[in-house]
């Protein structure tokens, strides 16, 4: 393989699998690559665990604001927008607003929400034995997260299709089958972010005590969000509780009906061993890791590894070459439930740590304990299909057959 042949950019290299042998060429021989842009201005790649985490610790050189955290620049109209997301602000705007999201999501808070979860979780499963053959991503993978975000946001349940619908417009648009054209994707954004502003502007000083409602209501430094600067902020809560935990559980439960050995060990002892369970998640974590990248852009002249840096320069943090790197993870293709040292990527690392990593682990683990009561199989009935995307990883179709007890 040569460097000149690898293109990380082209989302049809995505739709079969990662591109493992692309990836490890890359840490092995080019762990800081210069890749060619379409726009006709290249960016660097990252692939190497510890280069991945040290650029997501220094967020004053390298910045998610700047730019943000796509590899393709964002139209000028779009920019100003997803600049007002957690995930494309610096400090010091950063800062504040995040531990406000946070506070709706502390280990308290969460022990709270965890019966809620469960009966919706059981709920999305017994209709599971109305309709057994069915495609696991949206049909069962995909209402718990929607179910879950929709509830603590307090939005309409006969809008929770239309959110999914909007977020994955916006991050699959490069798949015929979900996405859509530049003008639909950017439609989808204006359309999601007038409906966060108007739910906003509804619950303004109002007192309750959804997660819209805390935001739009509480004092950030002395500075309340308006309704403008939460529509962003909508965007961004309502995408990521939709997109990674689906892709999470569907991806998790294909990766053991192929080891049909495993499923039966954690089937067998979630109960007796929760810990075994809790690190199965990890290990999905890792192995699935929801997003392929996120970029920064170079606030000076830097170093990575080595290698000069411009100012302005894109730089990518390849997630899901970085979960896989033996440096990192010993015998990193094989998928272990049992894995003692997992610090895998698949949340991100350093300030933009992903808000809702708990509540992630807690569906999934509910969805897994509350799946395995209520059927005692599940079987594909034909080979999945992956979402073309160089950017999220995961599966758009999973045909299975679903067998209660």
């Amino acid at each position: 393989m040569k460097l000149e042949d690898i293109d990380i950019y082209n989302p049809d290299n995505y739709v079969d699998s990662i591109p493992h042998a692309q990836f490890k060429h890359l840490r092995d021989k080019a762990p800081v690559h210069w890749h060619q842009h379409p726009d006709g201005v290249g960016y660097w790649v990252l692939s190497r665990h510890e280069d991945v985490r040290a650029v997501s610790r220094d967020f004053k050189t390298f910045s998610a604001q700047r730019g943000f955290v796509m590899v393709d620049d964002m139209p000028e109209d779009i920019l100003p927008m997803v600049q007002g997301q957690l995930l494309g602000m610096d400090p010091p705007d950063h800062g504040p607003l995040r531990r406000v999201v946070l506070s709706r999501f502390t280990s308290r808070m969460l022990a709270e929400l965890e019966p809620k979860v469960r009966q919706i979780c059981r709920q999305i499963l017994k209709a599971g034995f109305e309709k057994p053959e069915c495609n696991f991503v949206y049909d069962i993978a995909g209402q718990l997260p929607s179910a879950v975000i929709g509830s603590m946001l307090d939005v309409p349940a006969d809008m929770w299709g239309k959110l999914r619908e909007w977020s994955d417009l916006q991050t699959s648009g490069s798949d015929p089958d979900i996405g859509g054209s530049p003008e639909e994707v950017k439609q989808a954004a204006e359309e999601m972010g007038a409906y966060g502003y108007s739910l906003a502007a509804e619950r303004k000083d109002k007192g309750g005590d959804d997660l819209i409602s805390l935001l739009v209501n509480v004092d950030v430094d002395g500075h309340k969000v308006n309704a403008a600067e939460f529509s962003s902020l909508f965007i961004q809560i309502t995408v990521a509780g939709n997109e990674t935990t689906r892709s999470l559980i569907a991806g998790g439960m294909y990766e053991l009906i192929q080891r049909p050995e495993l499923y039966k060990q954690l089937e067998e002892q979630f109960e007796a061993r929760p810990e075994l369970l809790a690190s199965a998640i990890e290990e999905m974590l890792r192995w699935t890791c929801p997003l392929h990248y996120f970029r920064r852009t170079a606030t000076k002249d830097t170093e990575i590894a080595g290698q000069f840096i411009r100012e302005n320069d894109r730089v990518v943090m390849l997630y899901s070459s970085a979960n896989f790197d033996d440096r990192e993870f010993e015998q990193p293709l094989e998928f272990k439930i049992d894995r003692k040292s997992n610090n895998h990527m698949a949340f991100g690392h350093g300030i933009h740590f992903c808000l809702g990593a708990h509540l992630a682990r807690l569906e999934t683990k509910i969805f897994f304990e509350e799946f395995f009561k209520m059927f005692k199989g599940i079987e594909l009935t034909a080979e999945p299909t992956r979402i073309r995307s160089n950017m999220v990883n995961g599966f758009k179709h999973m045909p299975v057959k679903l067998i209660p007890r």
